[in-house]
């Protein structure tokens, strides 16, 4: 007996009455959009490396990048180009490829537009580490808040994978959801807890939470390349699973994959990822949320394309916040998550009532 006389849905039927196929809307061009934004994030970098708080202009700047002798002997200027700048936007690169590529996968792998990192108890963790460090063990550095930090995610999300891939639902997205919600609220009972009978740990808390990349040093970033390279290379290693599971999980699994297992790796992925972005910058929200939106929009369902434009447009995104957050109330820095939080807000009510974005993202 046919498929289509039992009524079961085939691959290209899932999740529509009377056996019609399902249409995806037609993939479009991707290589140049993809040039057009590492051209767009190269001018960006050069803008983040001319422009600061301090005195140093933009035309003094500019001489030393192309050798100036007389720049170039400037220590002042040595400091503020290469100790400073350049630290900080090689980080604000780093958080936003990590930030995009995690809310990409995690979105298709939920099949939810509205997932984003902190569901995997990264961010709770992450705090609930860094305020246990400070009290406790005296850290107060901050290479060595990016290391509470970076072990607090990768351990809050590695709790939430154990306990999702548990039972019988082992690694559905509501399990995980479930899980990083339940797990999250937790962390955060735990961290004010902590905070309440500790005035000074307080006060260095609330300055790293706010989402911050002043004061990142080249040093700090080191170690956190390899496990993000990591955490890259398993996610575009999960793009066709991920398309499969955009059919459904009945037609993964006819098409060979385990929509549990996927799930757990993909998971696995976003944790060194978000948990490298949360360890550099704190806590950066609406980053990781918007930018899969807009990949979607350019350049339709392929997932591989997806995940490579999300990267990209997060970095653009996050270099443009970091350079405004110098300039906004010059001398002084403006957080950057408080910028991207101005901008992502009426920017996730504009994505809600455009039909072609919402479209996009239902569509993942």
């Amino acid at each position: 007996m046919s498929i289509a006389r039992t009524g079961r849905p085939g691959p290209t039927e899932a999740g529509h009455p009377g056996g019609e196929p399902r249409r995806r809307p037609p993939g479009r061009p991707v290589l140049p959009t993809a040039v057009g934004l590492l051209v767009l994030l190269l001018v960006l970098v050069l803008l983040s490396l001319l422009v600061g708080t301090g005195n140093s202009s933009a035309a003094r700047a500019w001489d030393y990048l192309l050798g100036d002798p007389s720049a170039r002997a400037d220590a002042q200027l040595r400091l503020a180009v290469v100790d400073v700048r350049l630290p900080r936007t090689l980080a604000a690169v780093l958080v936003g490829v990590c930030l995009g590529t995690a809310g990409c996968l995690l979105q298709a792998a939920t099949r939810n537009p509205l997932a984003e990192t902190g569901l995997l108890g990264v961010n709770s963790g992450a705090a609930f580490a860094v305020v246990v460090g400070l009290t406790f063990f005296g850290a107060s550095s901050p290479g060595a808040l990016l290391v509470w930090a970076l072990l607090g995610g990768m351990a809050g999300s590695a709790v939430v994978l154990l306990l999702a891939a548990s039972g019988r639902a082992a690694g559905s997205p509501l399990r995980l959801v479930l899980v990083g919600s339940a797990l999250g609220a937790t962390f955060h009972g735990l961290t004010s807890y902590v905070l309440l009978g500790t005035q000074s740990t307080f006060d260095t808390y609330r300055y790293w939470t706010i989402g911050s990349l002043a004061g990142v040093q080249a040093a700090d970033l080191g170690p956190l390349v390899p496990l993000a390279g990591l955490g890259l290379a398993t996610a575009f290693a999960c793009a066709r699973p991920l398309s499969a599971l955009g059919l459904g999980d009945d037609s993964a699994r006819s098409l060979g994959h385990h929509p549990g297992r996927v799930r757990l790796v993909v998971a696995g992925a976003v944790s060194l990822l978000a948990g490298c972005a949360v360890a550099v910058a704190g806590p950066i929200a609406f980053l990781g949320l918007l930018a899969p939106y807009v990949a979607r929009a350019l350049t339709g369902p392929r997932m591989a394309a997806q995940l490579a434009l999300s990267a990209l447009v997060a970095a653009d995104v996050m270099i443009v916040a970091d350079v405004l957050a110098r300039v906004v109330i010059r001398p002084w820095e403006t957080p950057v998550s408080v910028l991207l939080a101005f901008v992502g807000g009426p920017l996730l009510v504009w994505i809600a009532r455009s039909s072609r974005l919402s479209t996009a993202g239902a569509s993942a």
